[in-house]
């Protein structure tokens, strides 16, 4: 237990590698989630197959081949290094954003025809209508689902320990590795895992008992 203590820093430092990851492909896939919604939402077809293909290919493909793929295979192709954390980041943000797009193009789709009848009576574009009517309505919605796509984003990223990427699962590998006890250094990083994910939960419940009330 003194060698595990010891090795608190390396945790820290694990733990840090996890959080990073798991922020940065959340910035980045919500917003690209919402512009796949809204383009699977579209009566335009150059805008729905593309954005429907997208969805498909990288809602169905697992997470573990994606991340191989970019560290594997995606560099012979690019022109450009990549590493553990690039091709980490670029697997779990389209995933997500694929998720994300469902969610959006769910939420968009809740909201009655009438909103959509009042709104083009008033004179609005399409723009105005998802900005000013229809969005407002459906984020509220889709808050929950979000939360808990983000919690699911949040433990998919112990995935990228299979490339060495440096997060909590590869420092606790490491440390198992160099003192021969896999129970206690795992079962830290689980604990770590749960100490940062319940407080998700609690609050997922804790937004959909407002929204409860709300509505």
């Amino acid at each position: 237990m003194n060698d595990l203590l010891r090795y608190v820093p390396v945790f820290a430092e694990g733990l840090w590698g996890t959080v990073r990851i798991a922020v940065v492909c959340l910035c980045a896939s919500l917003p690209l989630g919402l512009i796949i919604g809204m383009g699977r939402y579209s009566r335009s077809w150059y805008w729905a197959i593309p954005t429907r293909v997208y969805v498909e290919v990288f809602r169905n493909t697992p997470v573990l081949v994606l991340i191989m793929w970019f560290f594997f295979a995606f560099p012979t192709i690019a022109p450009f290094d990549v590493d553990a954390y690039t091709a980490a980041t670029l697997a779990l943000t389209l995933n997500s954003s694929a998720f994300f797009a469902e969610v959006f193009r769910a939420g968009i789709q809740s909201i009655g025809r009438g909103q959509w009848d009042a709104a083009r009576a008033l004179g609005m574009s399409y723009r105005w209508q998802m900005q000013r009517v229809i969005l407002p309505q459906a984020i509220k919605r889709m808050i929950p689902a979000i939360t808990n796509r983000w919690i699911e984003l949040f433990k998919l990223t112990s995935l990228a320990s299979v490339i060495a990427y440096q997060d909590l699962i590869h420092t606790a590998k490491l440390i198992s590795s160099a003192y021969f006890n896999p129970v206690q250094t795992f079962t830290i990083a689980a604990l770590i895992y749960f100490a940062m994910i319940y407080p998700m939960v609690r609050m997922l419940y804790f937004i959909e008992a407002k929204l409860k009330r709300g509505d």
